[in-house]
Formats: structure tokens, sequence, C-alpha cells
């Protein structure tokens, strides 16, 4: 049996359905309120306040980041049952060499405490910051100090 066909390539607003849904089918970090992320807000994210990727399997969207032009991870969620195929790690590493090069000295974002993205962002180097509200921690992730962008996962395209 051969491993599902991997592509990774920049969200386009045919891929926001897919992407809510994965949203909304993560049993960590579950939306305490889904009319608080709306469908307009996946759209804006995909240029105007923001750029958005996906990962795709065999041509089903399996996951998905986006990057705000604020200098954070707004979104990086996986399919469940797609985790530990390096979906996330890829996603991220786009995420974090385009906000590196539109000149961000440090990325920002928040997760819920004790989750595996938790552990994820711990194990990826990012920075435990403050606690963010009740159950939330903030991470960081400062620029490489040589070549501004990061080596994690060769052939990247944004």
């Amino acid at each position: 049996m051969t491993a599902p066909a991997t592509l990774y390539r920049r969200a386009t607003a045919a891929d926001i359905s897919a992407m809510s849904a994965i949203r909304l089918a993560v049993t960590e970090n579950v939306l305490s309120d889904p009319s608080r992320v709306t469908l307009a807000m996946y759209d804006d994210y995909l240029d105007r306040a923001g750029r958005g990727w996906v990962a795709e399997l065999d041509g089903t969207i399996a996951a998905f980041c986006y990057a705000a032009r604020d200098g954070s991870i707004w979104a990086l969620f996986v399919q469940p049952g797609c985790e530990g195929r390096g979906l996330a790690k890829h996603l991220l590493g786009l995420a974090t060499d385009w906000l590196f090069a539109q000149g961000h000295e440090r990325i920002r974002l928040t997760t819920g405490a004790g989750t595996r993205a938790d552990r994820f962002y711990a194990a990826q180097g990012w920075r435990r910051g403050e606690r963010a509200g009740e159950r939330d921690l903030e991470y960081l992730l400062e620029r490489p100090c040589a070549g501004g962008l990061s080596a994690a996962t060769p052939g990247r395209a944004a």
C-alpha cells in the first residue's frame, strides 16, 4: 500500500468550507462558541488579514494554517485521523517563514494548556510566554539569527 500523496499550497476561497469543517471536527482546542469564527474570517485571512495554506492528502484537504499580518498564527488544525504525518509541522513552517519574510522579529500564538498543541509547539522550538486567559498559553518564536528564514523543512513554496 502506498502512502497518500501530499500537496502543500496556498489556501483559496474554494477551501473555506473544508477548513471550517476541520476546525469544527477537532477534539482539542474546541471552539466554545463556533459562531465566533465566521466564514468571512476565513476569507479575510486568505490575503487581506494574513495568508493561509492547506495540506492535501490525495486531493482532500487534511490540514490548514493561517498566519496573520500582525505577526501571529491565527489557526493551525489537522483533520482528526490525519495527525502524525508532519502536516502541521510543514504548514507551520510555511506560515512562520512568510511572517519572518514580512519583517516580523517575533511570532506569537495561543493554544490550550496541556493539549497536544501545547506539546507540539514546545517540540518545534517555540518558547512559552504568558498565560493568555484562564485556559490558554501564549507561545513565541523569535526570528532565526542567521539567514532569516528557517530551514526546518527544505523545498517549501509559498
